[in-house]
């Protein structure tokens, strides 16, 4: 193949182009550059870490407890159990709200409100549909812009465990964790809908939910249940021209409260109004926390309360590490779906089935003894 330049030749038969060596380009990866192994934490590091508050290193304890991995499970729970006695000193506050009445906007109104205070504050979700969903507190995380900034507020996304009790487990080892670097005063937040309530009121000490006002029937689409449930109720977006509403609102939640029995706790609900985008009501609704916080406290169902849910999360636990020890049995699932099949056939009843299935596992177990 002839050169392009051989076309091109000048009065002496030279060449007309001129073609200039490049330099040598250098290596995409510098060579004098070592890769440093990343240290493994001790146990040891985390727990110093936690205690003087340190963030990054309680991020990375709080996802060995989320982890799925049976040795991330172990030590999670070794430094849960090393930071205990340096817990229980936070107030848990339970937030739940019907769609709209701006639950990202009061958390970070509040929020900021409470760190002038000199609280430390951690805000951390509790959503059962965040596996297929994605959830939502990822987004909330977003728009509360100033909160994620301010540097004595933590804010954690839920864990997509699936499950409703693994999310609600994981999110009360993660409160101690919380506790223990430091933050006393601790949002949960009910991002899905359903059952998630009750597993929220079962590990705060005061549950507020959150209302908005409109055409006068507020009270159809809420569940009795939720409604009980309730120590403080918030009526958002007071202000402007809605404040009239929001106050009609208020009474008509008042009034339904009255008809309710009294509460365990002996605290009579409150409810009042607030306005996250004007500031307005916030140092009231405080006013209610510490409240009830007294009030509780002097008539001992604060401590009470605490014994309770700590008995219960015991039990609930022992469930679902029963529950999947079950399942994952080996000889329990080579079988599972043909006795699932004569059940629906009507070859064995439901609890014959059950029975044979108990007797499988509980002897697997004894032969891996």
């Amino acid at each position: 193949m002839e050169h392009y330049a051989d076309h091109h030749q000048g009065p002496r038969g030279e060449s007309a182009l001129k073609i200039n060596v490049g330099i040598e380009q250098p290596p995409v990866v510098n060579p004098y550059f070592k890769k440093r192994a990343r240290r493994m934490l001790t146990t040891d590091d985390y727990v110093e870490g936690i205690l003087a508050g340190n963030i990054t290193i309680l991020s990375q304890a709080i996802t060995l407890v989320e982890s799925l991995l049976p040795e991330h499970y172990a030590r999670s729970q070794e430094i849960i159990e090393r930071c205990l006695p340096h817990t229980g000193r936070s107030v848990r506050i339970g937030i739940t709200g019907v769609p709209g009445a701006g639950k990202s906007s009061f958390i970070e109104a509040i929020g900021n409100r409470i760190t002038g205070l000199g609280h430390k504050l951690a805000v951390l979700a509790i959503d059962p549909s965040s596996e297929r969903s994605g959830g939502s507190i990822l987004g909330d995380k977003t728009r509360m812009e100033t909160l994620v900034h301010n540097p004595d507020a933590f804010i954690r996304p839920s864990p997509s465990a699936g499950s409703l009790g693994g999310v609600a487990r994981k999110t009360r080892e993660t409160v101690v964790l919380c506790e223990a670097a430091g933050f006393d005063v601790i949002f949960i937040e009910t991002v899905g809908v359903g059952q998630s309530e009750t597993a929220v009121h079962s590990m705060v000490d005061l549950f507020l939910m959150l209302q908005i006002s409109g055409a006068g029937d507020e009270l159809q689409g809420i569940k009795r249940g939720i409604m009980e449930m309730a120590d403080l109720v918030a009526v958002t977006k007071a202000d402007g021209t809605n404040i009239d509403r929001a106050d009609l609102t208020r009474r008509q939640f008042l009034n339904a409260l009255s008809l309710f029995p009294m509460p365990e706790s002996g605290w009579k609900p409150r409810v009042c109004t607030c306005s996250s985008h004007q500031k307005l009501g916030l140092t009231e609704l405080w006013g209610g926390v510490e409240d009830f916080l007294k009030f509780t406290k002097s008539n001992g169902f604060f401590d009470k309360n605490r014994h309770r849910q700590a008995k219960y999360w015991m039990y609930e636990t022992v469930d679902e590490a029963l529950r999947e020890g079950f399942y994952q049995n080996e000889s329990v699932r080579t079988v599972l779906d043909t006795m699932e099949r004569d059940v629906l056939e009507n070859r064995l009843s439901s609890f014959i089935a059950a029975r044979r299935l108990l007797d499988l596992y509980y002897e697997s177990v004894h032969q891996e003894k």
